[in-house]
């Protein structure tokens, strides 16, 4: 074998063949190579994911074509392996083109990651746990009395074995068994045994009587001192000896939980196709366990006539408990069928980065339950009785919501986590704007946080902006930040076509968060999940949301680094529990501007917004249209910079809302006078309350009411305003007659809409 070929030889009912593979170019070193697969179930010649090669097979043989084997139009008997994402055992039909005749070779298809192995066992052990904990929580919707069922398909045999295998493969449960074989628990034992009367040193009440009682006598001499006690001693009495055993009830215990599991592996093994991963993997285990079962430990041991599942022992001492707790768990874990783990192992393939989206799950579910101190109302929909055994419902592309109130004292909020849910994009189904869903396409993060106040429907919160959606990816191949974010400085190419190609996960993973958190409506923040170790939260202001980032959770049972997620939902906590926040008036301001179907225009000419016109939207600033009795009255309130209103009950006084003490601009008109071109600004500080008496100190001629309310006028309003009249009389509240007079106030859109050509 050469570094960069690997030749493997193939035998046929005929002949024996040759299949050539060769690393193509510019491809990473090492990638072929052959090493002790078959300890770890897998095929000997090994190949690396997302990696390219071409082969070469013996002429009149060709393998078959499938998404992974391309074939050369020019030589059928050679083409191209492109394993992309798959990872796992990979068979190959290969087809004599003479006879049609097929055999099979065996590859396998390593994954990037070099921990991959560890990971998959663990995360598969971790789904198998949880589910079991589950399923024995006293509010479980299924009962345990079904029968395991071996007559299944080969799939869901596959993945009852990996369930299994997980468990009792793991480190954790080999040290436990040789914890036990090196220190079991022991008793003493009693035997006993008859010996000669000489040779016994101790005498108890218990031979005492014998001495008196049994048979086999011998008389004593005349002479002998006990003679006038006792005329005759027997020759043997039996004599009780105490000696220390291991064939204990626990150790007993121990012993039928490992034939169980040997029996479960065995049978599995018988019903599994010769050919198959499943058998393979099976006879690796089933040797495993054999070998402990043979050590001399368990030859002293008689089988147990009762299990004692109340002893301190099996509860308690190390090595123990943890036979105790994967016993508990096999009996559920043999009957439960998961056919979404069809994504993760169908066809002897191992996808560790699907497995790590599910193990995430049953993560992010436990970290809603404690950091929202909640017990979600659905998470018996977990799983449900099938024909086949207990079915677990989570599967890839299935939505899967989980829901529960937090009460955080001052204020209770309702809390769904999902599992792929879709936001339907455009218009269809009801994705229209301002129901839920995306602005653009159809989109479906991995999972989805999503918050709204307690008491109304999610529906309702949608349509009133108060509900808001978090978002994580999982994206287990992504090793680091920097491959995720790149180098201060460096800017970020265009990689999604090399990412569909070479199965890898770069960049383009942050743009997709972006994606999510820009497309999708009320998004507030968007997360990639990933095995590494730095966590990296931007906030898009100065609030922990809106934001974007990455944190790291590994599948390790000593530290998964789930501390700078918990931390982060805290902050989130904290967040929703601030009623003033910044994210509350983006909001409300985001629902006010777009509840009205009403799309108002102003084409006129107008003062720009920026520094201290920032505010001036026409929509959301206000005139307010005074009327002036005289000229004695105009002279007054342009040479006071004043303008005057009644208040009280009166006819003709103002009724103040926010409107009018906010306006920004007058515009006056009198007796007669419709059109009008005399446009003040009013200063932003609002109105004031002048007495009768202060109105008399302003020279305001003849007042006649106890107090009035009074603008303070800036001056004549900006240039953009010149030149233009306003029909008042095409104002909605404008009253004709004697309520011509009466001041009310309009938004300068429909003032600009007045304007007289």
């Amino acid at each position: 074998m050469a570094d960069n070929s690997i030749e493997i030889s193939i035998n046929t009912s005929k002949d024996e063949i040759k299949l050539t593979i060769f690393r193509e170019s510019g491809m990473p070193e090492s990638l072929i190579y052959r090493e002790d697969g078959i300890a770890n179930g897998e095929a000997a010649y090994q190949l690396m994911e997302g990696c390219f090669y071409e082969y070469s097979i013996t002429r009149g043989y060709q393998l078959e074509a499938s998404e992974i084997i391309s074939i050369s139009k020019i030589n059928p008997s050679s083409g191209r392996i492109s394993p992309n994402t798959y990872v796992g055992t990979l068979a190959i039909p290969i087809i004599e083109t003479s006879t049609n005749e097929r055999v099979e070779v065996k590859l396998e298809v390593q994954s990037v990651k070099t921990t991959y192995r560890n990971d998959y066992r663990h995360m598969l052990e971790e789904i198998a746990e949880k589910c079991t904990d589950l399923l024995l929580q006293h509010s479980s919707p299924v009962t345990q009395s079904i029968q395991t069922d071996y007559n299944t398909d080969a799939n869901t045999l596959y993945q009852r074995f990996a369930f299994i295998k997980s468990v009792i493969d793991s480190e954790e449960f080999n040290d436990a068994v040789h914890k036990i074989l090196s220190s079991p628990v022991t008793r003493w034992k009693e035997t006993e045994s008859e010996k000669d009367i000489r040779g016994i040193k101790k005498i108890g009440s218990k031979e005492l009587k014998q001495v008196a009682s049994a048979s086999n006598r011998i008389r004593l001499p005349e002479q002998h001192p006990l003679y006038s006690t006792i005329q005759s001693l027997p020759t043997k009495l039996k004599v009780t000896t105490k000696t220390e055993t291991v064939d204990t009830p626990e150790n007993r215990f121990i012993k039928h939980a490992l034939f169980s599991f040997l029996t479960f592996i065995n049978q599995l093994k018988t019903m599994a196709n010769s050919s198959s991963r499943l058998r393979q993997e099976a006879l690796l285990l089933e040797a495993r366990m054999e070998q402990l079962l043979s050590h001399s430990v368990f030859k002293e041991m008689s089988n147990p006539s009762t299990l004692p599942l109340n002893s301190p022992v099996l509860q308690r001492k190390e090595g123990y408990r943890e036979i105790f707790r994967v016993w508990l768990m096999f009996d559920l874990a043999a009957k439960l069928v998961w056919h979404g783990g069809e994504d993760v192992y169908s066809g002897g393939k191992r996808d560790v980065a699907v497995l790590y989206e599910y193990w995430l799950f049953f993560k992010l579910l436990d970290l809603v339950k404690e950091v929202f101190d909640v017990e979600p109302v659905s998470t018996e929909s977990l799983f449900k009785t099938t024909e086949d055994g207990i079915g677990l419902m989570l599967k890839q592309g299935k939505h899967f919501p989980i829901k529960g109130v937090y009460n955080g004292g001052t204020r209770k909020l309702e809390v769904e986590f999902s599992y792929n849910r879709t936001f339907k994009g455009g218009r269809n189904g009801g994705a229209e704007y301002p129901n839920a869903g995306s602005w653009s396409r159809d989109l479906r993060p991995d999972y989805t946080l999503s918050i709204w106040p307690f008491g109304i429907s999610a529906k309702e919160a949608e349509v009133e902006e108060l509900i808001v959606h978090i978002h994580f990816d999982a994206k287990y191949k992504i090793d680091n930040l920097q491959t995720i974010f790149g180098k201060d400085g460096e800017i970020i190419n265009e990689e999604e076509e090399e990412s569909k190609i070479t199965g890898t996960y770069k960049r383009t993973d942050i743009l997709k968060m972006h994606t999510y958190r820009d497309a999708i409506r009320r998004t507030a923040g968007a997360y990639v999940l990933y095995p590494g170790s730095e966590p990296n939260n931007i906030s898009g202001f100065r609030e922990i949301l809106p934001g974007l980032g990455a944190f790291p959770i590994q599948p390790s049972k000593e530290n998964n680094g789930t501390v700078a997620l918990k931390k982060f939902l805290n902050d989130v906590i904290e967040h929703f529990l601030n009623r003033a926040s910044q994210r509350e008036k983006l909001a409300y301001k985001l629902y006010d501007t777009l509840k009205s179907p009403i799309i108002n225009k102003v084409e006129e000419e107008l003062p720009e917004a920026y520094g201290e016109r920032r505010d001036l939207i026409p929509d959301e600033t206000y005139v307010l249209v005074g009327f002036y009795k005289d000229e004695a009255h105009l002279d007054w309130i342009i040479k006071n910079n004043l303008y005057n209103a009644r208040t009280g009950t009166t006819s003709g006084s103002l009724r103040l809302s926010p409107k009018e003490t906010g306006a920004k601009y007058l515009l006056l008109h009198t007796s007669g006078e419709s059109i009008t071109s005399r446009i003040f600004k009013l200063h932003k500080k609002g109105p004031r309350i002048f007495s009768k008496e202060n109105m008399v100190k302003k020279n305001y001629p003849n007042p006649s009411q106890e107090f009035y309310l009074v603008y303070d006028l800036e001056g004549v309003a900006e240039s953009e305003f010149g030149n233009k009249s306003w029909d008042v009389r095409k104002l909605e509240d404008y009253k004709s007659n004697r309520g011509s007079a009466f001041p009310f106030a309009a938004s300068l859109t429909e003032v600009m809409n007045t304007i007289e050509r």
